[in-house]
């Protein structure tokens, strides 16, 4: 059937705009696109994490000795974080009360290095406060030889289990998990220290170790991270912690 069209014809106005779904869905995107320093920082976060090493720069590092300073004796290499050159320990300017420690560590044939946790930065070096997870090339560095002072193990005071080091020039892999007074110590998968701060297992094992008289030692319930340099090349990548209630 046809119709008569009264009247004369108005042409329609032009209008260049998308199908409603397409232009909600744009629209949403150009509102909700982070710019690109937040997508990283996202991505780092994921489920948590926060990295601490962004693989080109020392930012939100340390030396113990000089804060406030530039960093010595530790740089960026290829994506790698390594103790080059005298400098002391490199140190979070953040502390930390409950969380979990991934990275991993490599060191040169007869390496020693360490991971220093709650460390109270009134004391006058780092190992006097902090509990210390060991790093070395047990097979050729002496302290191997004793479980108490071999990799994974909570230096001089928990042994820690033999067999998972694998050696110089090879990742291992880290994972250290402090909440509370609860302190676990993970080397390549594998649980090989557990401790309570403070107990009285703990304090006799200190008492009978070099930290007799650190009065200091495993005290805080806060306190800063910190790579020993103990004068030897070691080299770390995907360093990244994940905060605790």
């Amino acid at each position: 059937m046809s119709r008569t069209i009264q009247g004369p014809v108005r042409p329609r106005a032009h209008r260049n705009h998308l199908p409603f779904p397409i232009a909600v869905v744009l629209a949403a995107m150009v509102v909700a696109a982070p710019d690109a320093s937040a997508q990283k920082a996202a991505a780092a976060r994921t489920g948590g994490w926060t990295a601490l090493f962004d693989g080109t720069s020392l930012t939100g590092w340390h030396n113990y000795d000089t804060p406030g300073k530039p960093v010595t004796g530790w740089s960026a290499e290829n994506g790698l974080l390594v103790r080059t050159g005298e400098g002391g320990d490199l140190t979070t300017d953040r502390q930390y009360a409950n969380f979990e420690l991934e990275l991993e560590w490599k060191v040169e044939k007869g390496g020693n290095s360490g991971i220093i946790y709650r460390i109270d930065h009134a004391a006058e070096k780092t190992y006097i406060s902090g509990p210390e997870m060991q790093i070395l090339d047990d097979a050729v560095h002496p302290d191997g030889k004793n479980p108490l002072t071999a990799a994974g193990a909570n230096f001089a005071l928990h042994p820690t289990v033999p067999g998972l080091n694998k050696g110089a020039g090879q990742w291992n892999a880290v994972r250290l998990v402090v909440t509370g007074a609860h302190v676990e110590h993970w080397l390549n998968g594998k649980q090989v220290v557990a401790y309570e701060l403070g107990s009285a297992d703990w304090e006799a094992r200190r008492k009978a170790s070099k930290f007799a008289n650190a009065e200091r030692y495993g005290r805080a319930r806060r306190g800063h991270i910190a790579l020993q340099d103990h004068g030897d090349r070691v080299s770390f990548r995907n360093v990244r912690i994940r905060e605790l209630p």
